[in-house]
């Protein structure tokens, strides 16, 4: 899969990255569970939570390159 960017849904990204949940987590954005993950993009949820979306897309990509 391609690297993650700022307008998928957080929903995409936890199916095809199981261990994002723990990247999210850590930024305190527990809404993969949530069903708005399944709309919300990254860069609406990083808003929400007041983060700098690339700083969350960077800590996704280097743990989804990890895991590939």
């Amino acid at each position: 899969m391609k690297k993650i960017d700022k307008d998928m849904t957080i929903g995409d990204v936890v199916d095809n990255y199981p261990h994002a949940t723990e990247v999210l987590s850590g930024f305190g954005m527990h809404c993969f569970s949530c069903p708005m993950s399944r709309m919300e993009t990254i860069e609406e949820a990083s808003a929400v939570h007041g983060l700098e979306v690339e700083e969350v897309l960077s800590k996704l990509n280097i743990e989804k390159s990890e895991e590939e």
